[in-house]
């Protein structure tokens, strides 16, 4: 995967105003980790995306929302901290490009629960973004991926795409590198896991940045959240998942400071993608 790829790919127009870069509703953020959907949400916001509002428990949502002011905020009822699974988002869809689902949710049952409701009450034309317990979730229940073929990218990490196979699968190399590909056809997605993303139709992408800096707490949320973002600017999920794996990665390389440095935080990663993407998109 190299740079010209994504330059002559390019991004959507950004319009004059918010509302023509798209919305993301990120549904996450029990009580034990409110700061994964706060991560995605900012993300999000980072790579273009011009509204977030976060769907969060009830028992968090004021704090959330003072910390994150950008956002719109939802509380959902909760149980001891958890997201109920029965709860409903119909009337929070109106005008939502992307759904994020998985961001700091701790229970797989009401997780599946809620990825049940928002494939329902979504309007077809909206894409999805699967991570974390929702992951979990869909491999119970992968019928309900069929009706987000063609609008469906899948953020799991090497031990989630073995439960996404229901078997268990290396973490790198060519042996990895097929079951990515076989999560892709069995679940009609584009997946990104690691530094490779793989599509339904065969298609796959190495993407060649990042280092071990990127295995630290909330990482991935940061991922989940920028491919969220490029989808509700209108990229498709292929397009979407590899425009977020490569600008995440970029964002490390440029705080390590070198390929296997480590030691920054996942919340500094979102401040270096506008830099990243201006550089992507400006004329060499």
């Amino acid at each position: 995967m190299t740079q010209r790829t994504l330059r002559r790919w390019g991004l959507p127009d950004p319009g004059s105003s918010k509302y023509d870069r798209g919305t993301v509703l990120v549904v996450g953020g029990a009580l034990r980790s409110p700061g994964a959907a706060m991560l995605a949400g900012t993300a999000a916001l980072r790579v273009g995306a011009g509204r977030i509002t976060l769907a969060v428990a009830r028992s968090v949502a004021a704090a959330v929302g003072a910390a994150v002011p950008e956002a719109g905020i939802v509380p959902l009822a909760d149980e001891d901290g958890s997201v109920r699974g029965d709860v409903s988002l119909a009337a929070d869809l109106d005008d939502v490009q992307c759904v994020l689902v998985g961001s700091g949710l701790d229970d797989v049952d009401a997780a599946g629960g809620l990825l049940a409701g928002l494939i329902a009450d979504a309007p077809p034309s909206v894409a999805f973004v699967v991570d974390a317990f929702a992951l979990a979730a869909l491999a119970r229940r992968p019928s309900l991926a069929d009706a987000l073929r063609g609008r469906l990218v899948l953020t799991p990490s090497p031990t989630e795409v073995g439960v996404l196979l229901g078997a268990e699968v290396p973490s790198e190399g060519r042996a990895f590198a097929r079951a990515a590909r076989a999560v892709a056809e069995r679940y009609g997605a584009a997946v990104a896991t690691q530094s490779l993303v793989t599509d339904a139709d065969g298609s796959a992408w190495r993407i060649r940045a990042g280092g071990p800096g990127l295995g630290t707490s909330g990482s991935g949320d940061v991922l989940a959240g920028a491919v969220a973002g490029f989808a509700a600017r209108g990229l498709s999920p292929a397009r979407a998942a590899v425009w977020g794996t490569y600008v995440h990665a970029a964002a490390g390389d440029e705080l390590a400071g070198r390929r296997d440095g480590v030691g920054y935080l996942a919340g500094e990663l979102a401040g270096r993608f506008p830099g990243v993407i201006g550089r992507m998109t400006s004329v060499s």
